[in-house]
């Protein structure tokens, strides 16, 4: 009835022949209006089609109610999995979610991070891209005392938590077992060194080869992005070695099953000639013939941890003594690594 003009209290008021007070009141439950009062209230603002202003209401109060996300990218199972959790937590505690992507590139973090620091978000979850340094684009953030939380990709820093699991144990882990499988010239797929996952996942495999007196070979660990590309890219690449790696460790699933598919393209059998392993147990994990050995990273507790914690702090009811958490993972062994049968 009123075009694209925005209802106020004041045309509610004059509709009603109230004061803007009684209105205001009215809309806001206030127990000092009348029951049939506060029901033409609410009837006429409905009639007129009256919005609340929440985000001027919260600016009064402070707070948003709203927790802001950047994460490398949304393309991933991983990260649904820690988003679905994310939001399971937020959503219970009354919280909203905002949540962007950084694409890998630290320059479009920085664009994220001031977005969501003039959203006026409560506070910061965060996973950071391959190419980010520094955190100095979110001090805007820990100058105010708004509080960030890492998990994942993570960034070691008084102010913040950081939620990951041992990456260094399960890129041990893994292989370990390929060892345990009589392999000993393990190629190892991983990416950018800069970040904590794929660095301590490196560190983890080198000692499972010293700890087993196989010496390191830089000509078989390939740098890349991880990506399915990627992995048909560098197969390509191993097939052209000689002798052949008797192992594959990548450092996640997707460019695992590129690389298998590629393999058995080229007469490769996998695990006989070439035994390989990847890292998340993605679905595709178990759609690949041979399945895929893989690591349980429990992406959906991650979520739910860091969302949780972010609360508490938010509610004041922990202070920031919490410095890491390391969640628990667990080594899934299937068809494609198992060579002893």
């Amino acid at each position: 009835m009123n075009g694209s003009k925005e209802i106020t209290i004041y045309d509610i008021a004059e509709a009603l022949d109230l004061s803007p007070a009684t209105v205001s009141r009215g809309l806001k439950d206030h127990p000092a209006i009348k029951k049939d009062t506060k029901k033409r209230i609410l009837e006429k603002a409905k009639e007129m089609g009256y919005q609340h202003n929440l985000f001027a209401s919260n600016l009064r109060r402070n707070k948003t109610n709203t927790i802001g996300l950047i994460v490398p990218r949304l393309n991933s199972y991983f990260m649904s999995t820690v988003i679905a959790g994310i939001e399971k937590v937020a959503n219970q505690a009354g919280y909203n979610l905002i949540i962007s992507q950084s694409l890998e590139s630290v320059k479009k973090e920085e664009i994220n991070v001031r977005t969501l620091y003039n959203s006026r978000v409560d506070g910061l979850l965060v996973s950071l891209a391959y190419d980010t340094d520094d955190i100095s684009h979110m001090e805007m953030f820990l100058d105010k005392n708004i509080p960030v939380i890492f998990f994942d990709r993570i960034f070691h820093h008084p102010q913040c938590t950081n939620i990951i699991i041992d990456n260094f144990k399960a890129g041990y882990d893994v292989t370990s077992h390929l060892i345990d499988q009589g392999c000993k010239r393990i190629a190892h797929i991983t990416a950018n060194m800069k970040r904590n996952v794929y660095a301590d996942r490196m560190k983890g495999y080198k000692q499972a080869l010293s700890d087993h007196q196989i010496p390191f070979d830089e000509k078989l660990v390939f740098i890349n992005n991880l990506s399915d590309h990627a992995g048909i890219k560098v197969s390509k690449e191993i097939l052209q070695m000689k002798p052949l790696p008797d192992a594959i460790f990548t450092a996640n699933d997707a460019c695992a099953v590129s690389c298998i598919r590629e393999l058995k393209m080229a007469g490769i059998k996998v695990p006989d000639d070439i035994a390989v392993a990847g890292f998340n147990n993605d679905p595709l994990s178990k759609v690949i013939e041979p399945n895929l050995t893989t690591v349980n990273y429990p992406g959906q507790e991650m979520g739910e941890a860091a969302a949780s914690i972010l609360i508490r702090r938010l509610d004041k009811l922990e202070g920031t003594s919490l410095n890491t958490i390391v969640l628990r993972h667990e080594l899934i062994v299937r068809e494609s690594s198992l060579k002893k049968k």
